[in-house]
């Protein structure tokens, strides 16, 4: 972007110097015959402007030598002090008013010799008009140019204010993101964690009681013990992101057995296919994966009577392809309801860029889809 915009810069200023060339040359050609020398130093005067930007004395210093060199050869009119103009201009635009004071006063005093030595019989007041009409041009050529610095300085304080503001504004929604984090944070902690404490704690002493009587403990008893379990860890994971808005490691696919077998554990009969290389996944995109899995099979849980279940996790170069399938009693154009749950996959999968399909099964059953681009700029995964 930005080598674009230099290429510009140059390309104009390369146009600008060609344009001030021709005129100056039109008006060489109109006035008189010049020979190769007069077209060549006017050739350098006039396209050494095009380097102003990058060298702006050297540039000052060879349009006015050349310039000058060319009024003591050939006498031209006062149109030959442009380019001198010009180049005064942009050494005034670039805070260098002592070299354009200097180049603008030896080229007015040897355009004023040469007019006395070359018309020795000609007015005095002529020539001295004609000195300081171009000492005027010389003044104006200065002025414009501390009038164009002081633009652009201003002009940047500006841009600088606007980039201050905007800084302030996201820091400001920053901060209040993060006191809202906390307030949620609270609330969590203190209606969540002791509802599924308790729950927790009623599993176990079921469990135990159940065992110290010899008697068979229920599976469903002991997938709640485990399910209270995993979800107070979960919480747990939760508020210290909501704390921190950092992602704990240990949030993602690496977690995929241990949630199949909880699945297993509830009565879902299960398998689990990994297609491709596996490899590590940006943090995002890993945590949303695994959250994907866990709440398709909660649903399927729920909806689909624990019917049979396949997880395909597809790793390509790009995109994680994350394929969960029940057999459960869904039916081809069965309405979907987009519940709590859904709802939540697909506000995580547009977050990412990716896609969701969530639909029932042309074969019966009902299938969630999602494609998690593998963010490949910035990192390599």
């Amino acid at each position: 972007m930005q080598g674009d915009i230099d290429r510009r810069i140059r390309l104009l200023n390369a146009a600008l110097a060609v344009a001030i060339g021709a005129a100056v040359l039109a008006a060489a050609c109109a006035a008189s015959r010049p020979d190769a020398l007069d077209l060549l130093l006017v050739a350098v005067g006039t396209l050494a402007l095009a380097g102003h930007r990058w060298a702006p004395r050297a540039v000052l210093a060879v349009t006015t030598v050349a310039m000058l060199a060319y009024v003591v050869h050939a006498h031209p009119g006062s149109w030959a002090a442009f380019p001198v103009l010009a180049a005064v201009h942009t050494a005034a635009r670039g805070g260098r008013r002592a070299w354009g004071v200097a180049a603008g006063t030896l080229f007015l005093a040897g355009y004023f010799t040469v007019l006395i030595v070359a018309a020795p019989g000609a007015q005095d007041t002529d020539t001295v008009e004609r000195t300081l009409l171009l000492l005027g041009w010389f003044l104006c050529a200065g002025v414009t140019g501390l009038i164009d610095k002081n633009w652009q300085a201003y002009l940047r304080q500006t841009e600088q204010r606007a980039l201050d503001a905007e800084r302030n504004r996201e820091e400001t929604a920053l901060r209040r993101a993060g006191e809202e984090r906390l307030r949620i944070a609270r609330e969590l902690h203190d209606s969540l964690t002791h509802s599924i404490s308790i729950v927790k704690l009623q599993a176990g002493v079921a469990v135990h009681l159940a065992r110290k009587r010899g008697s068979e403990v229920e599976p469903a008893l002991l997938a709640i013990q485990e399910a209270s379990g995993e979800a107070m860890r979960e919480l747990r994971a939760t508020l210290e992101v909501l704390r921190t808005d950092v992602v704990e490691p240990g949030t993602g696919l690496d977690r995929i057995d241990e949630l199949a077998e909880r699945a297993r554990t509830a009565g879902i009969e299960l398998s689990v296919t990994v297609t491709g290389v596996e490899r590590a996944l940006p943090s995002d995109v890993d945590r949303a994966a695994y959250r994907i899995v866990q709440e398709a099979l909660t649903n399927v849980a729920r909806h689909a009577d624990r019917a049979r279940t396949t997880i395909e996790l597809v790793y390509s170069e790009r995109v994680l392809t994350v394929r969960v399938d029940d057999q459960g009693p869904g039916a081809p154009g069965d309405a979907v309801t987009a519940g709590t749950g859904l709802t939540g996959m697909g506000e995580r999968v547009r977050a990412l860029g990716g896609t969701l399909a969530a639909a029932p099964r042309p074969g019966g059953g009902f299938s969630v889809r999602a494609e998690l681009p593998l963010r490949t700029w910035g990192t390599t995964v």
